[in-house]
């Protein structure tokens, strides 16, 4: 019976001993596991068509993960929170972008993740919280959707119902337009000739003109070094007059100095004398031309006889 209770304990020590190290190794791989793979969030504020758990995650064309969920954001059914889960070695950083990406035209659209620059930090450094958001950008066709909703917005404001009403009076107006001038033909045709003829009747104006220039530049051209000859002669004697000049100032300079000085200051006083015998002068003139007799004799003229 004591053999028998010794093996049973040996047995059931093996068996616990195993699972033991089972549940360890399980517990080490997962954790190694865990260790090599990084959660990131991404929100998309576009429609996430063809995305499904399990997609794949590129980082510039390379593989480096897959999408582990898709929800809603319950505070905002217009966004779409997916967790992906890549390599821990992958360099995610502050300025990487995450974007809806389709490879080909058959295959199912994937997440791209483009951007990160040398210089930038990696984000599980800067973003502490539990899940790091990767922030996104526009797709290709979530860029092409916007074009056309504005192409589609910008004809609906071209062909409105304002819009057509002018279109269709302009065309109207343009018609009437046509018309009154199939109607005015002949006066049209008339003025057309009549264009014709000035524009005949110009270009001989025109041709004539041309000609009376050339032959006035030709006659100046050819009498052009006569006068240029005459004015170097006139401005020879011009400058030998000047040296003249500048020579009889310089022989007279003492006496000109003379003159401004002593004769200028003595013709103010002799101008005052002439001035005074000329109204002397004029006075003299003035008697005379009332009375001459009285201004010679001293006395008054005699007074004629008038009969009573």
């Amino acid at each position: 019976m004591e053999t028998k209770a010794n093996y049973v304990l040996i047995g059931a020590f093996t068996i616990l001993v195993t699972l033991f190290l089972l549940l360890f190794a399980l517990w080490a791989a997962k954790y190694s596991s865990e260790k090599d793979w990084m959660q990131y969030a991404v929100i998309f504020e576009e429609p996430v068509t063809g995305l499904s758990e399990g997609s794949p995650v590129l980082y510039n064309g390379i593989s480096v993960g897959t999408i582990e969920s898709l929800r809603l954001s319950p505070d905002d059914p217009r966004r779409v929170l997916a967790t992906i889960r890549i390599q821990a070695r992958t360099p995610v950083k502050t300025d990487t972008r995450a974007k809806i990406s389709t490879p080909s035209l058959t295959a199912p659209p994937i997440i791209q993740l483009t951007g990160g620059s040398p210089e930038a930090a990696l984000l599980a450094d800067v973003d502490h919280r539990e899940i790091p958001v990767i922030r996104t950008e526009a797709s290709a066709l979530q860029n092409i959707a916007d074009t056309a909703n504005k192409l589609v917005a910008r004809m609906d404001e071209l062909l409105s119902e304002q819009n057509i009403k002018r279109i269709s009076n302009s065309l109207a107006n343009i018609e009437a337009m046509t018309g009154a001038i199939g109607d005015q033909r002949e006066d049209i045709r008339a003025m057309i000739v009549s264009a014709r003829r000035s524009s005949e009747q110009l270009e001989k104006t025109l041709a004539t003109t041309n000609t009376a220039v050339s032959d006035i530049d030709r006659e100046l051209v050819q009498k052009l070094p006569g006068l240029i000859a005459r004015l170097d002669g006139t401005l020879a004697k011009l400058d030998s007059a000047a040296s003249g000049v500048n020579g009889i100032v310089t022989d007279n300079r003492a006496a000109i100095s003379s003159f401004a000085n002593d004769g200028l200051g003595q013709l103010g006083p002799t101008l005052a004398e002439l001035r005074g015998l000329l109204r002397e002068l004029r006075r003299i003139s003035d008697r005379l031309d009332n009375g001459p007799t009285q201004y010679l004799l001293g006395r008054d003229a005699p007074k004629e006889f008038e009969p009573k």
